[in-house]
Parts: C-alpha cells; sequence; structure tokens
C-alpha cells in the first residue's frame, strides 16, 4: 500500500511512503521507501507521516520495522529520535542486491506507552 505526500498549502506533491513485507505471522511490518523533497526534511512533514502511518500499522501489527541502510546516518539518527531500536547485526535483502541495512524496530507497546509523540 503506497501514499503520496501532499503539501496542502501548496497542493504539490511532496513526497511517498508505503506499507511493505507484511508477515502476518510475527505480526510485523516494514514502513519504508519513503522519499521527501529536501525543503521538508527535518521539519514536521516526516514525523507527522511516520505517527500516522505507525498509529495505522499499530491497529492490526505488534511491531513495525524501517530498513535504514548502513551508512544512511541521517536516517538512522531519525529512528532513533522516533523511538525505533536497532536489532543486531546488518541484512540484505533481495530486491537491493548486497547493500547493508539495519532494521529498526517500534513495539506497539512502547509506542502506545509515550513513544506515540513523535519528538524532532
Amino acid at each position: 500500500m503506497g501514499f503520496v505526500l501532499v503539501d496542502r498549502s501548496t497542493n504539490r506533491l511532496i513526497g511517498s511512503s508505503r506499507y511493505h513485507g507484511y508477515e502476518a505471522e510475527r505480526r510485523e511490518i516494514e514502513i519504508g521507501w519513503t522519499f521527501v523533497v529536501r525543503r521538508h526534511w527535518g521539519g514536521a512533514t516526516n514525523r507527522e507521516v511516520k505517527r500516522l502511518m505507525l498509529d495505522h500499522a499499530f491497529t492490526f501489527v505488534d511491531t513495525v520495522i524501517f530498513w535504514v541502510g548502513e551508512k544512511n546516518w541521517r536516517s538512522q539518527g531519525a529512528m532513533t529520535k522516533i523511538g525505533g531500536a536497532r536489532r543486531s547485526g546488518l541484512y540484505t535483502r533481495e530486491s537491493t542486491g548486497t547493500a547493508p541495512y539495519f532494521i529498526f524496530e517500534i513495539g506497539k507497546d512502547g509506542y502506545e506507552q509515550g513513544g506515540r509523540v513523535l519528538v524532532e
């Protein structure tokens, strides 16, 4: 399921994000493949998108994961800021070849007990 992000003040497309890799038996889903135009980096846009998507995801799963590139320092920092816990190890995925990723996870219980307030 994919979503487009629109700046309401200009009605311009400013990005996209989606759910991916639903694992019913693990009650887990990925949020990712998120792209936001540069002028909206570091502001409210990404926080709001993540909050809305997490709110919805936690109505049917217990864990949300995010795949973040090993050298994507900006996204790793952002994941830490919103309460993501990094799983141990590096991971690869067939769709991107041998590129190494960290997986960050946010659990439903932690999110509902205070992590829901996404901070800058």
